[in-house]
């Protein structure tokens, strides 16, 4: 078995034969999620082992059994049929694969103190991923977009380069302007239960494959900046083919300024944005299929079901030769 972790969307896209380096193959299920001009800073991060990382998961693809994803038949089913019928090859799918919120240990007091003292909803939480590390430039953008906002803001990235912590590369009097409204965090923090709180109600995201569900299966709206290719080609997913999200317009330098990070939280929670109330909708549309009752652990049982009688189908082939 070949089990992956990373979105039948990409797979379809990059990983099926016939196409070409950011080009899609001949019949692929969507006109929507292709890259743009301005992913050429995506691309070019993955140009540098594409090749490399191409030959090598093909022929895994090619040389299994069967294949395995992370994903479930309402997101990404016409992917997973397109690269089963390539590959003529069983496309076996566990569901998304979150772990439940453990209750039993509760969000920090120091963050559960800070959130809870702001309205609900109203909060913005940004996190962009372990693999990221801006520069000090787009880290300093980034910051002043989310106090451009005006509303309350809780950053969680790791450094920029060539900064050891994130106060010695924060903008000049950033921290000042933004006290008691704005928090830069450079360390870890408990995602998922950030995301549950109450106070939170936008979630700012790199649209890795883990955040992307996580973002799909918590109640805040979704605003997306991508930053490596799979993370493009999730954020079109979100935003073109099913509507539950807005992603962040860049800029002609291939990042995005203040101004196009601060609009594109403002539309969706702005109360009187249309834009809002529409991706709002379509996200609480397909949260509630989603997390339906016995969906993602049917998901499990039917994935585990499934290897146990390949498994006695194999014993039994081999007993009777």
């Amino acid at each position: 078995m070949m089990y992956n972790v990373i979105s039948a969307t990409c797979i379809a896209h990059d990983l099926v034969p016939g196409g070409g380096f950011g080009v899609p193959p001949p019949g692929y299920p969507s006109s929507k999620l292709l890259f743009r001009r301005h992913d050429a800073h995506a691309m070019v991060s993955f140009s540098v082992y594409y090749k490399r990382f191409y030959d090598r998961f093909t022929t895994s693809l090619r040389n299994c059994d069967f294949i395995s994803i992370r994903t479930c038949e309402e997101i990404e089913g016409k992917f997973c049929d397109y690269i089963g019928s390539h590959y003529q090859k069983n496309v076996l799918l566990t569901g998304p694969m979150l772990p439940e919120l453990d209750r039993s240990q509760p969000l920090g007091d120091k963050w559960n103190h800070w959130l809870s003292g702001f309205g609900p909803g109203s909060v913005v939480y940004c996190a962009l991923g372990s693999q990221v590390t801006l520069e000090r430039d787009q880290f300093q953008e980034l910051c002043l977009g989310m106090e451009l906002t005006g509303l309350p803001f809780f950053v969680a990235v790791t450094p920029p380069r060539g900064a050891k912590t994130i106060q010695e590369a924060l903008p000049e009097g950033f921290e000042e302007r933004v006290k008691g409204r704005g928090i830069v965090w450079g360390e870890w923090v408990q995602q998922p239960l950030i995301l549950a709180h109450p106070s939170v109600g936008c979630f700012v995201s790199h649209c890795g494959f883990g955040s992307m569900w996580e973002s799909l299966m918590s109640d805040c709206q979704i605003v997306l900046i991508p930053y490596l290719a799979d993370q493009v080609l999730n954020t079109r997913l979100l935003t073109d083919e099913l509507e539950v999200a807005v992603e962040v317009q860049r800029e002609k330098t291939e990042w995005f300024s203040k101004e196009n990070l601060s609009v594109a939280v403002n539309s969706v929670m702005n109360k009187d944005s249309e834009i809002g109330r529409q991706v709002k909708k379509n996200h609480s549309k397909l949260k509630e299929l989603v997390v339906s009752p016995g969906l993602l652990t049917g998901y499990t049982d039917k994935f585990v079901e499934t290897l146990e009688n390949l498994l006695k189908d194999t014993k039994l082939a081999s007993t009777l030769t």
